[in-house]
Order: C-alpha cells, then structure tokens, then sequence
C-alpha cells in the first residue's frame, strides 16, 4: 500500500476550533513510510486534539489532513482497517482479563492472536491471567502496546505511549518501534520524554499553542539536546566558553559556573573540566517546558533561538 515517496499522513493548515477557542491554528506537516515522526510539545499545546483529528474523531475547522491520500474524516472507517492507535490513557474492561483484552482488540482490528501476541507478552512481561481491574496504569499501557504491536498496519499512531511504564518497558518499547521502521512502516509519536523521542525519531515537529512552530531532524535540531551542567572547579575555567558544543557560560556567586553542552561534545566538555579539578558538578537534561521557555519567546509567539 505504501510508496516511499508519498506522504502517509499528509496536514496541511490543519485548524480546530472548540467554540471561540481555536486549540489548532496552523498544523503542517508530513510522514512518510519507514519513518518515525516526533511530534513534541507542552501539556496543552495541541498534541492530542491534532491526533483525534487525523483518526477522524473531530473535524477539522479549516485546513487538510489525509491518510494513505483519504480524507481522514471521510473515509476514517476505510483508513482505520490499516492503522494502530494507543492513547496516552487507556481504558480497559475491568471484569475481562488481560488476555481476553488483548483478544478482543486484536479481533476488533481484524487480526488475530499470534506467535508474534505471544513474544510481546513476554517482552513486556504482562501477567494476562490478571483481571484488569487489578492493573496499574502502566499495566494497562502494556495491554493497548501488545495488541497494537501484534497488528500488521501501515501507520502506528502513539500517543504518550510509555506513560507508566518502567524504563525497561520503554527499551522494549523502543526496540519495537524500530522494527516497524526498518519494516518500512509509519510511526506518529506523539511525547515528553526527549531521551525516547532522541532514539527513535527520525524527524521532529514541535507544536506551541496549536502551531507547528519548528520541523526537522535529529541533526538539524541538536540544540534539543542540550544538557545543562553546574559544575565547581579548583582552578579557573577561562577557556570553558570557547569549547565547541558549549553555550551560555555563567558564572555565579560561589565561583560555581551554569553552562549549556550539545550531547556530542558533553565527552570533550567533561573531560576538560576534570583537568580543573572538579569540587561538585551536576547535570540535567532540559525538559520540554525549559526548551520552550529558551527557544520560544511566549510574549509574541514568534521564535527566538539560541546562538
């Protein structure tokens, strides 16, 4: 079904509006098979509602979205036989177990329990005896994952998907989602986690206030990573900010120094402040709330990047 050169999912100037409130203002962007697309962003920005829409669960106020060329509101029923969707919260049937669960998803969509069903039950060590009115949060995730996984779709639409889930669950996660790419399927996943989001994805879109503000790869958006470290040293760091990959050098009262490091030069970084004798360091990872606040300017709306 899939040509390599055809988008999957196709938005162009997507819009919603809930009564005066428009949640989605400009919505652009493409997924092409064998492609995992990042879609990223802050609690509220429109993640969510952009995704109800593409499955056909809202319309659209304005603007295009298509899957595997169908409009995704019109022919939703037609579209969904060759998709796989798990939500950021999942409801289950609290009297039907896990097992029967999955079962019954798989039959919903027109699939079947197979040896595949069973491999995933292991890998992410699900108890399908349990009922799932027993189940944790991230339990619950795992029934949803294994029947989406077992399935053979063109587009997989993940929506928080790890939300729950402990890290080794995430890895299995993870090494699943790349099977599909290397399968030439289509991955939409949608998080807040920048370490997942850095594995898989081969692009990125960020969305701010129901507007793709930013696209692009991996390579092209590296200042995503960035690690921010506070560090004290013995000796003086006069050479710290003309290290490559080494941004917004600051000094603070106690002689501790705040930086900003690009991921691939956080090795060369380290090892130069070890020859100053390191008193005390700590590094963090940005999360997406302090990248917005760094890269966005939210008085205006427009962008306003880093040098």
């Amino acid at each position: 079904m899939l040509n390599e050169n055809v988008p999957t999912l196709h938005i162009d100037h997507l819009q919603k509006k809930f009564g005066k409130f428009q949640a989605l203002k400009n919505i652009t962007f493409d997924i092409y098979p064998g492609e995992v697309f990042g879609f990223i962003g802050p609690n509220g920005a429109g993640k969510s509602t952009t995704i109800r829409t593409i499955l056909g669960i809202l319309r659209a106020s304005g603007g295009q979205a298509t899957i595997f060329g169908k409009d995704v509101f019109k022919k939703s029923v037609e579209i969904h036989k060759h998709i796989a969707y798990v939500p950021g919260d999942v409801y289950l049937w609290p009297n039907l177990t896990g097992g029967e669960i999955i079962d019954l998803f798989l039959k919903l969509g027109h699939s079947r329990h197979t040896l595949k069903t069973n491999q995933l039950i292991k890998l992410f060590q699900l108890d399908t005896t349990k009922k799932a009115r027993t189940y944790s949060k991230g339990n619950r995730q795992k029934v949803a994952l294994i029947a989406a996984l077992s399935t053979d779709a063109d587009f997989y639409i993940f929506d928080e998907p790890t939300s729950g889930l402990d890290p080794l669950n995430e890895e299995v996660f993870q090494n699943e989602v790349l099977k599909l790419k290397a399968a030439g399927k289509s991955v939409l996943l949608s998080s807040h986690i920048l370490s997942e989001v850095e594995k898989m994805c081969d692009r990125i879109g960020i969305i701010r206030n129901g507007e793709v503000v930013e696209t692009g790869t991996l390579d092209e958006m590296r200042h995503l990573t960035r690690t921010v470290v506070k560090v004290k040293t013995a000796h003086p760091t006069p050479e710290l900010a003309t290290l490559p990959g080494v941004h917004n050098v600051v000094m603070e009262n106690n002689q501790t120094i705040t930086l900003s490091v690009d991921s691939e030069y956080l090795e060369n970084t380290m090892s130069y402040l070890s020859q100053k004798q390191i008193i005390s360091i700590q590094a963090t990872p940005p999360t997406l709330e302090d990248l917005f606040m760094r890269y966005y300017d939210s008085t205006n709306g427009g962008t306003r990047h880093e040098k």
